[in-house]
C-alpha cells in the first residue's frame, strides 16, 4: 500500500488521539495497560494506514494482510485502531473496555471483535500464532497462486512475549522453514511488571533470531519517528527468504511526564492529573475523554474506501484465475470436497489394529479430497499416524508442501496450528503422545476459547504404552482435557469407530482431540454395524441386552472390547448386560436427556471401564475400572494387567455391582 500521508498535522493528532483513548478507556474501566498503547500508536498508525492491506467493510476478506498483537494486553491499541479505521466498533464499544458483554475485553479475542484476528493474553501465543499464519499462506500461495494468495503477517510482540519459551520453539521452527512474509516488531521497551527487565533478562535478542535464521533490523530509538517506522516496515516486507524482526527502542508510557520506562505504566491506569498533564503535552483537550475530532476520524476511514478498492482489484483477479473453485472452496471452509467421506476405510472385524494405525489410514485414504489438509508431528510423524503418504515436505523448495516436520516444540506446533486454522483455508492436523499434551495445553485452551478447526492426534494413550513408564503413560489427560471448554475429546474404540472420528473431527467447526492407542486393539463386529451413527452422538448402544437389563457396562478406546468380553461371561451367567461405547461425552451431552437416558438407564448399576483417572465418570457410572495412581514399567500387557484390564477383573468388578440373589428384584 502506499504512503497515505496528505496532512502530517491531521498524522500526528490522529496519533496523539490514539494516545488519548489508550489512557481514558483503562481509567474508565479502572483497569487495563495504557503505556504500551501509548508508545506504540505512532506504530499502530503506520500499520495500519500506510502498511496492510485490509478491508475494514469485510474483516475476512482472504487476502488481507494479518495482524496480531502478542502482547494482547496493550488491546487498547488494537481496538482504537479498529475502531477509528471502520470495522464497526464505536465510542461507546471503547467506553465498555473490560466490561461484560463488551466488544472490547481485557484481552484480543478473535471471533467476538471484528477484525481481531487471533486470540492473545498468555504471552507467546502470538508469536506462535504468526508462524502458522506464514505456513497458511505460503501454503495457499503455492496450492492456488499468487495472484489470489499473496499477502504478508505482521506481529507485535514485547520482552513478555520473547521470554516465554514458546516464543525460542517458535522462532526456531520460522527460521527453520525460511518464512518470508513474516514481520514480527519487537517492542523493546525494557519493563516487566516487576520492573526493568534487568532484573530477569539479559538475552541478546537481536543475536538471538539471527542465530534462528531471521532477518533482524535494529531501528533504535525512533518510535516516535513514522517515516523510520515506515522505512523499516517496507524494507522488512522485501525480505522473502526469511522471516524478519524489526527491533525497536520505545518509551513506555511516552510522554506522560511521572511515569514514562516505570513499571507503573505496564499494568496501571494513569491518575486523573497525570492524564490531564498529557493531553496538555499532547495538545488535547484535558477535560475532555474519547475525544475524536472530525477531521481524525475522516483522515482514518480512508481506510474503507481504500480497503474495498484494494478488495475489488484482489475480487477480479480470482474470478480471472481460473482456479479449482471446488477446492478453494472447501479449503477455506476447513472440510472435505464432495464425496470425500466414501472414500474412508472399512477395517474387517476379527483382526487387530491400532488406532492410530487407522487413523493413518483414513488420512491417506481421503487427503485427495480435503485440500486444505496439512499434517505434522512433534517429531513423531510415523508414530502418530499424521503420514501423508508422498506429500512433500514444508520447506522453502516445496512451499506447498503439505508435510510439517515441527521437530520436538510442541507447544510452538499448537499455536502455530492454531494460527494455520484461523487464518483459514488450512485444515492442520498434528501429532504426539498423549502425554505431551501437557506441552500444548496453553495452545490448545486458546484453540478452544477460540474455536479454531484443528484436529489433534493424541496416541500412546494409555498404559498400554508398555516399557516407556509412567512418565510417558497419561493418567489424568483424559479428566482434564474433557474439562476444557470448546474442546471435543474423542477416544474411539476400535478402526472403525476410528473412520467416523476422522469424518465428524473435519466436519466439526472447532477443535478435535483424537485420543489413539499405541497398541493394537480388536476391530469390533458391533461398531462396524453402528458406529456411523452412533460415534457422532458420542455414545451410543454397542450391543443390547438380552432379556431384562441388569447392568451396564460403558468404556472409551481400547477397553470398549473388554467390556464385550465381560458381557459374554455375564451373560452366560444369565444376567442381561448392555455395553456402551462412549467415545466423546461432550458430544454425548449434546443430545437430548432422552437419548441419553435411552443409552445409559441412571436406574441400572453402571460400571465404566477406562485405562485413565476414574475422575469424571461419577455423572455416568457407579463404579468405575480405572487408574488413580501414575503408572508402571513393563510390557503393554503386563502393565494393563497389573491395573486390573483384563476380561477377568471387569466380570469381578460388575458382579460387586449386583443385588445379592435374595435382594435381586427387590429395587
Amino acid at each position: 500500500m502506499a504512503s497515505s500521508i496528505q496532512d502530517p498535522a491531521v498524522e500526528q493528532l490522529g496519533i496523539n488521539v490514539i494516545r488519548g483513548i489508550a489512557m481514558d478507556a483503562p481509567a474508565l474501566a479502572n483497569s487495563g495497560h495504557s503505556g504500551t498503547a501509548m508508545a506504540l500508536a505512532p506504530l499502530a498508525h503506520v500499520l495500519f494506514t500506510r502498511i496492510m492491506r485490509h478491508d475494514p467493510s469485510d474483516p475476512e476478506w482472504p487476502n488481507r494482510d494479518r495482524f496480531i498483537l502478542s502482547n494482547g494486553h496493550a488491546s487498547i491499541l488494537l481496538y482504537s485502531m479498529l475502531y477509528l479505521t471502520g470495522y464497526g466498533l464505536t465510542l461507546e464499544d471503547l467506553r465498555e473496555f473490560r466490561k461484560v458483554g463488551s466488544k472490547t475485553p481485557g484481552h484480543p479475542e478473535r471471533r467476538h471483535t471484528p477484525g481481531v484476528e487471533v486470540t492473545t493474553g498468555p504471552l507467546g501465543q502470538g508469536v506462535g500464532d504468526g508462524v502458522g499464519m506464514g505456513v497458511a499462506e505460503r501454503v495457499l500461495r503455492d496450492r492456488f497462486g499468487p495472484e489470489v494468495c499473496d499477502h504478508h503477517t505482521f506481529v507485535i510482540c514485547g520482552d513478555g512475549c520473547l521470554e516465554e519459551g514458546i516464543s525460542h520453539e517458535a522462532a526456531s521452527l520460522a527460521g527453520h522453514l525460511g518464512l518470508g512474509r513474516l514481520v514480527y516488531v519487537y517492542d523493546d521497551n525494557h519493563i516487566t511488571i516487576d520492573g526493568p527487565t534487568e532484573l530477569s533478562y539479559s538475552d541478546n535478542v537481536p543475536e538471538r533470531f539471527a542465530a534462528y535464521g531471521w532477518d533482524v533490523d535494529r531501528i533504535g530509538e525512533v518510535a516516535n519517528d513514522t517515516e523510520a517506522l515506515e522505512a523499516a516496515l517496507r524494507r522488512a516486507i522485501a525480505v522473502e527468504d526469511k522471516p524478519s524482526l524489526i527491533v525497536l527502542r520505545s518509551h513506555i508510557g511516552w510522554p506522560a511526564p511521572g511515569i514514562v520506562d516505570t513499571k507503573e505504566a505496564h499494568g496501571t491506569p494513569l491518575k486523573p492529573d497525570e492524564i490531564k498533564k498529557t493531553k496538555e503535552i499532547l495538545g488535547l483537550p484535558p477535560e475532555e475523554s474519547f475525544w475524536v475530532p472530525d477531521s481524525v476520524l475522516e483522515f482514518y476511514r480512508r481506510a474503507v474506501p481504500r480497503g474495498e478498492a484494494l478488495h475489488a482489484v484482489w475480487r477480479a483477479r480470482f474470478e480471472a484465475s481460473g482456479l479449482d473453485r471446488a477446492a478453494w472452496d472447501a479449503a477455506w471452509s476447513g472440510r472435505g470436497m464432495q464425496g470425500w467421506e466414501a472414500k474412508l476405510p472399512t477395517f474387517e472385524a476379527g483382526s487387530e489394529l491400532a488406532t492410530r494405525r487407522a487413523i493413518n489410514a483414513c488420512v491417506n485414504a481421503t487427503a485427495a479430497l480435503i485440500p486444505g489438509l496439512v499434517a505434522g508431528a512433534a517429531d513423531l510423524t510415523e508414530n502418530t499416524g499424521v503420514t501423508i503418504d508422498d506429500a512433500e515436505r514444508q520447506s522453502p523448495e516445496h512451499p506447498g508442501g503439505r508435510q510439517v516436520y515441527f521437530g520436538i516444540r510442541e507447544h510452538a506446533m499448537g499455536a502455530a496450528m492454531t494460527g494455520m486454522a484461523l487464518h483459514g483455508g488450512v485444515l492442520p492436523v498434528g501429532g504426539t503422545f498423549f502425554t505431551f499434551s501437557d506441552y500444548m495445553r496453553p495452545a490448545v485452551r486458546l484453540a478452544a476459547m477460540s474455536r479454531a478447526h484443528v484436529v489433534y492426534f493424541w496416541t500412546h494413550d494409555s498404559v498400554g504404552v508398555g516399557e516407556d513408564g509412567p512418565t510417558h503413560e497419561p493418567v489424568e489427560h483424559l479428566a482434564s482435557l474433557r474439562a476444557m471448554p470448546g474442546l471435543l475429546v474423542v477416544r474411539p474404540a476400535d478402526a472403525n469407530e476410528t473412520a467416523q472420528a476422522w469424518r465428524a473431527a473435519v466436519e466439526a467447526d472447532q477443535p478435535v482431540a483424537l485420543v489413539l492407542s499405541r497398541q493394537g486393539i480388536p476391530v469390533l463386529a458391533e461398531a462396524a454395524e453402528r458406529a456411523t451413527e452412533g460415534l457422532p452422538r458420542g455414545g451410543y448402544v454397542l450391543r443390547e441386552e438380552s432379556g431384562s437389563l441388569d447392568l451396564v457396562l460403558v468404556g472409551t478406546g481400547s477397553e470398549v472390547h473388554l467390556c464385550l468380553g465381560a458381557a459374554d461371561v455375564l451373560a452366560a451367567e444369565g444376567l442381561g448386560v448392555r455395553v456402551v461405547s462412549l467415545p466423546c461425552w461432550e458430544w454425548f451431552e449434546d443430545e437430548d436427556a432422552d437419548y441419553r437416558a435411552s443409552v445409559l438407564p441412571r436406574s441400572v448399576p453402571t460400571l465404566s471401564v477406562e485405562a485413565a483417572a476414574s475422575f469424571g465418570w461419577e455423572r455416568y457410572a457407579d463404579a468405575s475400572v480405572a487408574i488413580d495412581t501414575f503408572g508402571a514399567s513393563g510390557s503393554s500387557k503386563a502393565v494393563l494387567e497389573h491395573f486390573g484390564f483384563t476380561v477377568e477383573h471387569v466380570v469381578e468388578c460388575a458382579r460387586g455391582l449386583l443385588p445379592s440373589p435374595s435382594t435381586k428384584g427387590a429395587r
